[in-house]
């Protein structure tokens, strides 16, 4: 790409807009980090620490009051705002990306989507783990083959934290989409749509495990998908023994795969996209295995090399999608029909019912 960059304005700066947004739109060809907006003196000095030339905005009307002088509008602050936000943006006639969940609702999110549309302006929701190694990895097993005809999908997010840390993603308040299930859920459901496709049926089990907790932290999601495959998906902050991140079953061969893709804490400890050789990459101690009769803890089974994790490819699909009209990467209509899962897991939990889509 060449030419001006188009000028991003990023709204959040806590673990989603400093960690993961703030990086990657500075290290992808096309675009340019041109504002933070955040009203915490603390963010403020690490962001302009971070990017000597940013500028920064304590609220997003600032931003939107001078929307000809930007060419996207990043949406990374908390869940309840990201509707409002979207929507102001793209009334402003700027093309936005959101972190996910897009919005509480999937009728939310297509109302977005039909907004964005009628605007003419693209609008992408951040599913950064459809670039994770091991997703990544997993696809080219099934494009191949490797297992036959998949029967279960097992997904495991699992993170062993029984203190609270506090905040909003805790919070029990509904209207502050917090919990597990909006939060990795979002991610763990997202991709066992974009690799097995619709869902007929959802099952759920939601529990608050923890002391003091509101939201819950501890969840399972069954989903019975249209082709057959049945899905088992894990999300949980109270997992004392983590188990595989994933294990494929299939009619010729299982895939099992332990850990989790690397770049996030890459991100988390400084290093950024470019400036390493082995960006996204594991040792291969960590690596999947491929087989059927015997236990890869045991051995049973062939390595897999995992693929290379990348992010950076989701900021890249953006600016080629808004400067070449290449394919949107993750859209707000993908994002409804994972939130038409995430609703109807929730109901099951709360009803003790199987929910049919």
């Amino acid at each position: 790409m060449t030419g001006t960059p188009l000028r991003v304005g990023l709204v959040g700066y806590g673990l989603a807009g400093s960690v993961f947004h703030a990086p990657l739109i500075a290290a992808t060809e096309g675009l340019a980090l041109d504002t933070v907006v955040t009203s915490n003196p603390e963010r403020q000095r690490q962001a302009r620490a971070e990017f000597p030339d940013v500028r920064l905005a304590a609220t997003p009307d600032e931003l939107f009051d001078r929307a000809g002088e930007l060419d996207l509008i990043v949406i990374a602050s908390p869940n309840r705002t990201h509707v409002p936000l979207a929507t102001a943006a793209l009334e402003a006639g700027l093309p936005a990306v959101v972190d996910k969940p897009v919005a509480g609702t999937a009728a939310e999110a297509r109302a977005l989507a039909a907004l964005a549309e009628e605007r003419g302006l693209l609008l992408s929701v951040f599913q950064n783990r459809r670039w994770d190694n091991d997703f990544l990895t997993l696809r080219g097993l099934l494009a191949e083959g490797a297992l036959g005809d998949v029967y279960r999908f097992e997904s495991r997010f699992e993170r062993w934290r029984p203190q609270l840390k506090g905040g909003w993603r805790e919070s029990g308040d509904p209207a502050e989409i917090g919990g597990l299930l909006y939060d990795l859920g979002s991610h763990v459901v997202d991709q066992a749509l974009v690799l097995f496709g619709p869902v007929a049926s959802v099952h759920a089990e939601a529990d608050v495990r923890r002391d003091g907790a509101q939201a819950d932290d501890d969840t399972f999601i069954a989903l019975t998908h249209a082709s057959g495959v049945r899905s088992h998906l894990y999300v949980s902050a109270t997992t004392a023994q983590l188990g595989p991140r994933f294990r494929v079953l299939g009619s010729k061969a299982g895939y099992v795969k332990h850990g989790l893709d690397p770049q996030e804490a890459a991100l988390r400890d400084g290093l950024r996209p470019g400036t390493t050789a082995d960006w996204g990459r594991e040792p291969e101690e960590l690596w999947g295995r491929l087989g059927a009769g015997e236990s890869p803890v045991t051995g049973g089974g062939q390595p897999v090399p995992t693929l290379p994790g990348d992010y950076p490819a989701y900021y890249a699909a953006v600016a080629k999608a808004l400067l070449e009209e290449a394919p949107n990467p993750v859209t707000a209509p993908e994002a409804a029909a994972a939130l038409d899962v995430l609703e109807a897991a929730r109901r099951s939990a709360q009803e003790k019912v199987t929910v049919i889509l």
